[in-house]
């Protein structure tokens, strides 16, 4: 399911890249780029990521939309997820869900990502574009600053 690369500089040209520092969101639109390219995840510290992400990758950056973190480091927490956990919410927000729930399966709390995050994963696969899934964001943190227990993409 994955190949690593030991060289920024072997990533494929146009693979979808994982970069929380991009201005642009994944959405089902990049499913084709996604089936035909690829995705690269960069396995690096927090700490040095703006570094590298911004000097170093090549590809198509796109941030990942708001998710909870299931891993046990960082569990709970919003957008602190592993590679896997954001590699995997790539491919179910592009149409590969199957592959993505393969792919955590082989984590003890690979499940757990999905149960945490189903509503918004349902929510995001609907979106046309980047600009849908920001305006969803958007209602996201709006909603939970008034009401944090209701489902925030009902109307």
């Amino acid at each position: 399911m994955a190949r690593i690369v030991t060289k920024i500089k072997f990533l494929p040209k146009r693979a979808i890249v994982l970069n929380p520092f991009s201005e642009i969101a994944l959405s089902p639109a990049d499913r084709e780029r996604v089936e035909e390219f690829g995705i690269a995840g960069l396995d690096c510290s927090w700490e040095h990521a703006q570094k590298v992400m911004g000097e170093h990758v090549r590809g198509t950056s796109r941030c990942l939309p708001i998710l909870i973190a299931a891993n046990p480091v960082n569990f709970g927490k919003l957008t602190k997820l592993t590679t896997a956990e954001a590699i995997a919410a790539t491919l179910y927000i592009t149409g590969f869900q199957q592959e993505a729930k393969q792919l955590l399966e082989i984590f003890p709390w690979g499940h757990t990502s999905f149960e945490l995050n189903q509503t918004l994963l349902d929510n995001y696969v609907t979106a046309k574009n980047s600009a849908e899934i920001v305006e969803m964001q958007k209602k996201l943190l709006k909603t939970h600053k008034r009401e944090p227990a209701k489902n925030v993409f009902e109307e």
